[in-house]
């Protein structure tokens, strides 16, 4: 009888900056999912990041939903950090003229 392996490798990575990618990939976990949860299909998330592939993206949906509640508590960490630089950059004063700079040409181009 023929032996069959039933371990499958997560195709994720953590880089040194606490970041998940797909392995191999720049693609976050954090995408992904984002593509997921909106109902997109494996094959609408391939279309959308051609360098995955299926058996990628099946494997990260798949971790995704065995490990959700530790999956969301990395991902609502990351949105509390993008939101935490997001601030921090619009409190720098040459944002805020950059900003006016822009809404000025886009009134001379209306």
């Amino acid at each position: 009888m023929t032996h069959l392996n039933f371990q499958q490798v997560v195709p994720l990575t953590q880089d040194a900056d606490g970041t998940v990618r797909v392995t191999s990939s720049r693609v976050t976990l954090d995408t992904v999912v984002s593509a997921f949860k909106r109902g997109n299909t494996a094959e609408q998330i391939q279309d959308s990041f051609p360098s995955l592939t299926l058996s990628q993206i099946y494997g990260v949906i798949a971790w995704y939903i065995d490990h959700q509640h530790e999956a969301d508590e990395y991902l609502k960490e990351r949105h509390t950090q993008a939101d935490e630089i997001r601030q921090e950059i619009e409190g720098e004063p040459k944002y805020a003229e950059l900003h006016e700079t822009i809404r000025r040409r886009r009134v001379q181009l209306i």
